[in-house]
């Protein structure tokens, strides 16, 4: 195999999805990108995560056109090839049905910085798409799932590098890295964000807002240049 590292990479990362309880049965996918091939490894559609093996991960260019495998890749490739090809700088995506951001999809709400916890990765409420258009959804569906979220973050002036996780209406989260395994990483990082602004507004449904001088503190002393977080490399 010629791809074994690229499909093991891959395997290992919808592995952890199943570890971390963020897919059922055969829902969900993960993709590991090779920047300088520009070919990405995925999950096979419909196969078990129970059964699934790193050999029958599939290897696919950004044609969509299969380099290697014998299966049937998952039906959510045309997706991760659009965000492969519109966001620079990322070498995984993740999509998965995990409940509570899937539950704010189908609400189709952003979900807001509310604390410190959400503060920590993203300045921003993570933002959801607005409704796919009949057209779209008559459409070549997968692939204008890719456009919505790439429309969705260029309208707004989203940067993707800080914004890695996304909820498309009526659907659910996908998200991203600079390598698969941030990508996972981002996916239980959603799912928990999610889950806390759910129990806080169940709480308190009137609840602000952070304010934005404890959303920078929070956000700064983990990234950029004056951060503070962990241990010196």
């Amino acid at each position: 195999m010629a791809y074994r590292e690229l499909k093991e990479r891959s395997w290992r990362c919808n592995m952890e999805l199943s570890r971390r309880n963020l897919i059922k049965y055969t829902f969900g996918n993960a993709s590991a990108f090779d920047v300088e091939k520009r070919m990405f490894a995925i999950k096979p559609s419909g196969v078990p995560y129970d059964e699934l093996q790193p050999t029958d991960m599939v290897v696919v260019d950004l044609d969509n056109k299969v380099v290697e495998g014998t299966l049937k890749f998952s039906s959510d490739t045309k997706t991760h090839t659009v965000l492969y090809r519109k966001f620079p700088g990322i070498a995984g995506v993740v999509h998965t049905h995990s409940p509570y951001a899937t539950a704010w999809a189908q609400a189709m709400k952003s979900i807001p910085v509310l604390g410190t916890t959400h503060a920590d990765h993203c300045t921003r409420p993570v933002p959801c798409t607005p409704v796919m258009s009949n057209e779209m959804i008559k459409g070549d569906y997968e692939e204008e799932t890719g456009n919505l979220i790439v429309d969705t973050f260029e309208k707004n002036s989203f940067p993707h590098r800080e914004i890695e996780m996304v909820l498309v209406a009526c659907h659910g989260p996908f998200t991203w890295g600079e390598t698969p395994e941030k990508a996972v990483y981002n996916s239980v990082i959603l799912e928990e964000l999610a889950r806390i602004a759910f129990l806080t507004l169940r709480i308190d449904p009137g609840v602000p807002p952070m304010i934005k001088e404890l959303i920078d503190k929070h956000y700064l002393r983990k990234h950029g240049e004056s951060s503070y977080y962990g241990q010196t490399k």
